[in-house]
C-alpha cells in the first residue's frame, strides 16, 4: 500500500507521517509535497492507494487536486477548516480530518483505510460471509457518516463514532464520546438506513452501537441495563429486546 501527503505546512507533514509510521507501519509514504500543483503531478504520476490531502494550499485546492485521483485512490482530507465538509464528501472521500487531529481520530481513520482494502483471502471471505448474512438493498446501502447541523455550520460524523442514538420526539439525539448532537431524523427513518450488525435496537427510544457494549447487567427481577466503552451513562433494555442479551 503506498500513500502521498499532500499539506503546505511540512511540520504538520512529517509530523503525519509519523503519526501513520507508528499506527500502520506497512503503508508507504511514496511523496510529502506542499502545494496543488505538486500534488497533482504525485498522484498522477505515482497512482497511491491513498492520499492525506491538506484543502487551502498554494497553486490548486485538495478539492481541486482530489478531482485527479484515480478511481482506487481514497482520499482523506486534513483541514483546520470544516466548511468545505461537504464539498469534500460529495468528492466520495473516505474520511475528512479537522487539525489539531487526536491521536484517536486517525487510528479510527486508518482502521477505515484498512478495512475499505481486502488484505488476504481470508480477510475477504470473512467480509463476503458478513455481507451474505447481512443482506441489505443494493439501493440502500447503510449509512456512513451523518450531517448535523447546528447553527449554520455543517458537522460530519462518522456512523461508527457514535455510541448510541436516542429518540428525542420527531428527531433523534447522537452520542459521541465527547459530543451530543440532534438528528433531524426519527428513529424509525434511522435504524432503517444502519447496518443491523453494528446497531441494535434496545429500546423503543434507543440505538446501540453494538461495539460499544462493554457489559450488560441483569437484575433480580429480570431487568437489563447496557454499560457503555466511551459514555458514563447506563442504557436501559425494554423486554421485548432482553433476549439479545441472555449471553452476556
Amino acid at each position: 500500500m503506498k500513500a502521498i501527503i499532500a499539506d503546505d505546512e511540512a511540520h504538520l507533514a512529517n509530523d503525519l507521517r509519523r503519526r501513520l509510521a507508528r499506527l500502520w507501519p506497512a503503508l508507504e509514504i511514496s511523496a510529502i509535497v506542499h502545494d496543488g500543483v505538486a500534488a497533482r503531478a504525485a498522484l498522477l504520476d505515482m497512482q497511491p492507494d491513498f492520499v492525506f490531502l491538506d484543502i487551502r494550499m498554494p497553486g490548486l485546492s485538495g478539492l481541486e487536486v482530489a478531482k485527479v485521483a484515480a478511481p482506487h485512490c481514497r482520499v482523506v482530507f486534513v483541514t483546520a477548516y470544516d466548511e468545505h465538509a461537504v464539498s469534500a464528501f460529495e468528492q466520495a472521500a473516505a474520511d475528512y480530518l479537522l487539525k489539531p487531529v487526536s491521536d484517536q481520530r486517525l487510528e479510527n481513520c486508518v482502521k477505515r483505510l484498512q478495512s475499505s482494502f481486502p488484505l488476504n483471502s481470508d480477510i475477504l471471505l470473512e467480509k463476503l460471509q458478513g455481507l451474505m448474512q447481512v443482506a441489505l438493498p443494493e439501493k440502500n446501502p447503510p449509512l456512513r457518516w451523518l450531517r448535523v447541523q447546528v447553527g449554520q455550520t455543517v458537522h460530519l460524523v462518522a456512523v461508527d463514532e457514535v455510541c448510541y442514538f436516542q429518540s428525542a420526539d420527531k428527531y433523534t439525539m447522537l452520542m459521541t464520546r465527547d459530543a451530543e448532537l440532534l438528528l433531524r431524523t426519527s428513529l424509525k427513518e434511522l435504524i432503517a438506513r444502519l447496518n443491523p450488525a453494528e446497531f441494535w435496537q434496545v429500546h423503543r427510544r434507543t440505538i446501540v452501537n453494538v461495539r460499544q457494549i462493554i457489559s450488560a447487567h441483569h437484575d433480580l427481577l429480570g431487568k437489563v441495563t447496557l454499560s457503555l466503552r466511551d459514555r458514563a451513562e447506563k442504557l436501559t433494555v425494554s423486554r421485548s429486546y432482553a433476549h439479545l442479551f441472555r449471553q452476556m
